[in-house]
């Protein structure tokens, strides 16, 4: 049986080949990247929590939450904007503009999206808050889980999971009221009159959130997530990364020891890693870029009157010219001055980055002009493939039509149907009303599909192709063509 090591972590059992998992004990932390990371985790989990409860007046009929993913309506609803359908590439260009962006940021300022706004971190860092809590910080926790179980031991791991499993359950809640609408959602969980395929999700999200945030953790990010494996392709030397700077605290010894770096070596920046790596080992697979190393550092540098930034955010280019630049002077002031002297100022502008931005805005761009050259009224022409044409007893050929109408606008609208073919040509649609002129009206319901059966029928003895290009329009009370679509007209060889 393995025991917990100095360094808060359980090794591998000798003449293993199977690797069990090495718990971490991340120590409590404060500073400015601490700070920075929890108005991040308010935001986050503000937003999560309480968009579903956000109401928008859509008037009569129409769902009252802002953000919505009507499965039932197949529709989207975010604030004024609805997505049907047909426009399912606005979340593939979402997508797309959330991947690029993604690299983007990656390639400015390394890791930040693992290490402050992945949801992964969030949960894990307001699970790791709760353990603290009630457990206490990295040496209480370490002894306690080391000692023998005891009641007060059994009763602190009670209340902890509780509260991760209440912590749970509000997010697969929360989740879940993205596609119902919360209120109601919240009143049929609590009555037990949800639907069982409610309820699978709501304890489906709560179970993932549980077993990940709670017991999985830095497993997630270091063997299940595949950002680590490829991010290494968006990073170069101008990256800003967690990074130490050995050029200063090397070599290790002593607070008080002569021709010693700044670095003594007391495993602080381990202490309340996350994932359980030294950073000073250079850049890893596991780093997950959220920085505490760095207020761990930086308070003990503080402790011994020393500058702080002995671990920081830095660029592999300056760290290169750092070393450099300070491989023949002995540790002290003069050292750091020759190291910082020949930092550069970091590129932001360059190559890959204006690449990113003009994609990023190509997208954009295409997007928006296909949101404001979106139709409010759509039109399916399917043509019976079976039989492809019939002929009357009169001797003229008829072809039959499915229009499919979509009205995306609010309110209804009745539209004239019009045909656009050789001279002859008849047009009739079954269940609809006539205009003065003879031409067929048909009504649309707002927020609606609505399907229609047209006849055409060529008069009899016209000399026709096999195939005859027609095209159906629609016309608007003014007059002006509101939109139209084309088919053909098929006839005997």
């Amino acid at each position: 049986m393995s025991r917990i090591d100095p360094k808060g972590v359980a090794p591998q059992e000798e003449g293993s080949l199977y690797a069990s998992r090495q718990k971490v004990y991340p120590k409590a932390v404060q500073g400015r990247v601490r700070r920075a990371k929890w108005a991040i985790l308010i935001a986050c989990l503000t937003l999560y929590y309480l968009v579903p409860w956000l109401r928008w007046n859509r008037g009569p009929g129409m769902p009252g939450q802002a953000v919505l993913v009507d499965i039932a309506n197949a529709r989207i609803f975010l604030f004024n904007i609805e997505i049907w359908p047909q426009e399912i590439y606005f979340i593939t260009g979402l997508l797309v503009l959330g991947a690029i962006g993604l690299f983007a940021v990656t390639s400015l300022f390394g890791r930040v999206w693992c290490g402050f706004a992945c949801p992964q971190t969030v949960w894990t860092d307001l699970f790791m808050w709760i353990e603290r809590r009630i457990e206490g910080d990295r040496n209480a926790r370490m002894k306690r889980d080391a000692a023998p179980w005891s009641r007060d031991r059994f009763l602190r791991k009670l209340a902890k999971h509780a509260a991760w499993l209440a912590i749970a359950a509000a997010t697969g809640g929360a989740w879940i009221m993205y596609y119902q609408d919360a209120p109601t959602l919240v009143a049929s969980l609590l009555t037990g009159g949800a639907s069982l395929q409610t309820y699978f999700f709501f304890g489906l999200f709560t179970g993932t959130t549980y077993l990940l945030a709670g017991w999985a953790r830095e497993q997630v990010c270091t063997y299940m997530c595949p950002w680590p494996r490829f991010q290494a392709a968006m990073l170069d030397e101008n990256s800003l990364v967690v990074t130490y700077r050995a050029w200063r605290g090397e070599p290790r010894g002593k607070a008080k020891a002569e021709g010693v770096g700044d670095c003594v070596d007391c495993r602080a920046c381990v202490h309340v890693c996350p994932t359980g790596i030294d950073i000073r080992d250079g850049q890893q697979l596991e780093c997950i870029g959220c920085g505490l190393c760095i207020d761990a550092c930086d308070e003990v540098m503080t402790k011994l009157n020393r500058p702080a930034g002995l671990v920081a955010f830095e660029t592999l280019a300056n760290l290169a010219a750092s070393n450099a630049a300070t491989a023949s002077v002995a540790p002290g002031p003069v050292r750091q001055v020759c190291g910082m002297k020949a930092r550069q100022p970091v590129r932001f502008s360059r190559p890959r980055t204006w690449l990113y931005a003009g994609v990023l805005g190509g997208v954009v761009a295409v997007m928006l002009t296909a949101f404001v050259l979106r139709e409010t009224v759509t039109i399916a022409v399917l043509r019976d493939r079976a039989p492809i044409y019939v002929r009357l007893s009169d001797g003229s050929i008829r072809n039959a039509y499915t229009l499919k109408l979509g009205n995306r606008s609010r309110p209804e609208a009745a539209l004239t149907l019009v045909l656009d073919a050789p001279p002859g040509f008849r047009l009739a649609v079954q269940e609809a009303p006539a205009d003065a002129q003879g031409r067929p009206v048909l009504a649309m319901q707002r927020e609606s599909l609505t399907q229609w059966r047209v006849l055409v029928t060529a008069p009899r003895g016209a000399t026709l192709p096999e195939s005859t290009p027609v095209r159906f329009r629609l016309l608007g009370a003014d007059g002006a063509t509101a939109v139209d679509e084309r088919s053909v007209f098929l006839a005997p060889k």
